[in-house]
């Protein structure tokens, strides 16, 4: 009799390590595609990559968080330790651990809005770094030449600036250097105005101009490159940003914070208002001591004509006048005795002089520079024949050295296009064109064969 064995227990799969972390990681990524956590940043660390890494966590659990830098540039601030905050972003494992995590696309931080956080945040910093502090900020000058602002041409802060400027100042010279004042690329324009004004030295002062705003609308003016520059820039800086109420991280590194666009063209112009007054005040000064001294040493003067000892000065005046006088006198009889004495002297040497007779010497002097003539003259004649036999020496070993004797027994020079003399059959090819030089004539030819 067949006995027939049955097993009807299931066949159970076994997984391998991979297998079964792939298997989680895809049903996490297909449950939790588009999830919003809320938690506290902990363990924060950001790689030389870039990327960000922290935990998110809350009273009783973690979760790890990873934010790559495609996203982590998009923060308008940086997270850090302890921080409040709402990512959003999706769940998957990392395989190599077996870890599940958050794959962050967004964080905003909870209660404070983003850019507040970042204001916060970069302020905190550049104050530390004394960016903020008086000492460093320059004055303005007092006379500025010409006034730079930095704005968009057709803003409203342009054509409020000019027309305080136009009231208070008619003849400023203004440079107006065209920026944009909002959205991602206005912090480039900014600083590149900033850096152009100070490298090229056109104004003395420099007026940052823009109008209110919401926080968004003002942000370039928070920005740490636009805050650096700033703060670089060896021409006084005037921050004329939003409203007065709008506070930018440009205002607190600016030599000085204007409430607003035509507040700040009043604070250019102030100084200048404020020297005209001072000079008046110089002057009204000035005049009034003046008139002081005056007084002052015309009394001294009448007491000093009353005085008993004026009297005195006068005698001695006119003494010393006598005195002056006889002076005077012995001296001119000095001089008219010297002058004598000197009349005498050139008589005698005019005596001398006429006895003198130079034309005795002179038919002598006269043959001895014909004799040199004559001399000078011969000894140019022989170098002149010494140097012509010299000449048609070389002239001869010249012409015995001439390639034009070589191509006179039938020989020729051959040249290829750029003019190289040709020794080989491997300096040309097939088709090219060579000069023939011969002994007269020369022969344009083309390669038709190579040996």
């Amino acid at each position: 009799m067949t006995q027939f064995t049955f097993n009807l227990a299931p066949e159970r799969k076994t997984w391998t390590v991979t297998e079964l972390t792939a298997r989680i990681r895809d049903l996490l990524a297909g449950e939790f595609t588009d999830i919003r956590v809320e938690g506290e940043i902990s363990n924060f660390k950001q790689a030389q990559s870039k990327h960000m890494y922290f935990t998110l966590k809350d009273a009783k659990a973690q979760i790890r968080c990873v934010c790559f830098y495609n996203h982590a540039r998009l923060l308008k601030f940086r997270p850090e330790d302890g921080l409040h905050v709402t990512v959003r972003g999706s769940v998957s494992v990392y395989e190599a651990r077996g870890e599940y995590q958050i794959y962050v696309e967004q964080i905003e931080p909870v209660g404070l809005g983003a850019l507040q956080l970042a204001f916060e945040q970069l302020k905190k910093k550049l104050a530390a770094e004394g960016l903020f502090d008086e000492a460093r900020k320059k004055p303005l000058p007092v006379l500025p030449r010409r006034i730079g602002i930095v704005t968009s041409p057709s803003g409203a802060a342009l054509r409020d600036f000019l027309r305080i400027l136009r009231k208070r100042f008619p003849n400023a010279h203004v440079v107006i250097y065209p920026a944009r004042v909002q959205g991602d690329d206005a912090k480039k324009d900014i600083v590149e105005a900033l850096k152009y004004l100070n490298r090229k030295q056109l104004v003395d002062v420099i007026v940052l101009a823009r109008g209110g705003g919401s926080i968004e609308d003002l942000w370039a003016f928070n920005e740490e490159i636009v805050a650096r520059a700033i703060a670089a820039s060896t021409i006084p800086i005037i921050s004329g940003v939003g409203h007065e109420t709008d506070f930018t991280i440009a205002d607190f590194v600016a030599d000085v914070r204007a409430s607003t666009p035509s507040n700040a063209a009043e604070i250019v112009v102030r100084a200048r208002q404020e020297f005209l007054a001072q000079i008046a005040g110089f002057e009204q000064q000035l005049a009034h001591l003046m008139r002081y001294r005056l007084l002052e040493w015309r009394h001294q003067l009448q007491e000093l004509f009353a005085h008993p000892g004026f009297r005195r000065l006068e005698d001695l005046l006119h003494q010393g006048q006598q005195r002056l006088d006889e002076i005077a006198g012995r001296m001119a009889e000095l001089l008219q005795r010297r002058l004598q004495a000197a009349r005498q002297r050139f008589t005698v040497a005019q005596t001398h002089i006429t006895a003198f007779d130079l034309r005795g010497r002179i038919p002598p002097l006269r043959l001895r520079l014909e004799q040199r003539q004559r001399d000078l003259r011969a000894r140019m004649e022989r170098l002149l024949d010494a140097q012509r036999q010299r000449v048609a020496r070389l002239m001869l070993q010249l012409d015995e050295r001439s390639p034009l004797r070589v191509l006179e027994r039938g020989y020729a020079m051959v040249t290829d296009a750029g003019g190289a003399l040709v020794r080989d059959a491997a300096q040309v090819a097939m088709g090219d064109e060579i000069a023939v030089q011969l002994h007269r004539g020369r022969l344009a030819a083309e390669v038709k064969g190579k040996k």
